[in-house]
């Protein structure tokens, strides 16, 4: 058996032909700028699914957050996440009022829920969170908050935004909305 021994440039050159020759179509897709929350979670169109999504179904969710990013300039993703999830729907034909959604939020991500003044003051940066907070807020969002965890760090109600609803804690919030119906969503 005889193999043909190429140069290194050749074999750099026929990888790149041969990945460029797999690339996708929807991968070239650019993020579409969300329905109901245009400055967070843009979602990518999709034209044709093999599984569509029931418009007359009542989605009932429930968003576990706990964890925040490394850098606390920037927005939390569990966070945008939840934007995303109502862009996306929107975008698919759901109306609102056919999708209750609630965020609950304990661990390090209460420290998301602090006014800018607190948050600058332990982060040295402006909270980025809040304007995401309040669009949530502003789309029926429920921002329960696990009393425990508040207590723990200090989230006093003059200290967290007042879009903040407080729970005993994050397991009775859980347990509760999930025995009310609520589909838990756990990243």
């Amino acid at each position: 058996m005889s193999f043909v021994i190429m140069p290194p440039i050749f074999r750099i050159l026929l990888f790149f032909i041969v990945f460029a020759s797999f690339s996708p179509a929807m991968a070239q897709q650019k993020k579409m700028p969300g329905k109901v929350i245009s400055q967070f979670g843009p979602t990518y169109p999709i034209e044709y699914p093999d599984y569509s999504t029931s418009l007359s179904q009542q989605y009932k969710v429930v968003f576990d957050v706990a964890s925040v990013p490394e850098d606390p300039s920037a927005v939390n993703k569990q966070f945008e996440t939840v934007a995303r999830f109502l862009n996306m729907h929107a975008a698919a034909g759901k109306s609102l009022e056919s999708m209750e959604v609630a965020v609950v939020v304990h661990g390090q991500a209460a420290q998301n829920l602090l006014q800018d003044r607190y948050y600058l003051e332990m982060f040295g940066t402006s909270n980025p969170n809040i304007a995401l907070i309040k669009a949530l807020d502003e789309n029926n969002v429920q921002i329960i908050l696990c009393g425990q965890t508040a207590v723990h760090r200090d989230l006093s109600p003059e200290r967290r935004l007042p879009e903040t609803r407080i729970a005993l804690s994050a397991m009775t919030a859980l347990i509760q909305l999930q025995n009310e119906g609520y589909r838990l969503i756990n990243f």
